[in-house]
């Protein structure tokens, strides 16, 4: 998966956080962000983006959607409105298997 798979450990991520572990322009975030009502990143007083963990899962599908599947927009809105719940478990299941890959790649390297 091209964009950086990472432990998510804050609370919030500004902006330019997600483009960065999407390795994706900021604005390419602002402009799924009107397409999908589904993104509602929290917004400071200053009026900055505040994407949460749940944001972050959205967009994980998002990507892989639109990037990675090749969905157009209006493909891709509908398979999350008719299986959301479907599509967030496959993502969850994903993150877990990418997290345990790791964990046995780093576990390959310790006994060679």
């Amino acid at each position: 998966m091209p964009y950086r798979e990472r432990e998510i450990t804050k609370l919030y991520y500004s902006i330019g956080e997600v483009a960065k572990i999407f390795e994706v322009n900021s604005s390419l975030i602002r402009f799924w962000e009107s397409e999908f009502d589904i993104l509602k990143p929290k917004k400071n007083k200053k009026g900055n983006r505040l994407f949460t963990q749940k944001d972050l899962a959205y967009l994980k599908i998002i990507y892989d959607l639109v990037k990675e599947k090749g969905h157009t927009l209006e493909g891709a809105k509908r398979a999350l409105k008719d299986d959301r719940n479907a599509l967030l478990e496959r993502q969850e299941l994903k993150d877990r298997l990418i997290k345990i890959r790791s964990q046995l790649v780093h576990l390959l390297e310790e006994i060679s």
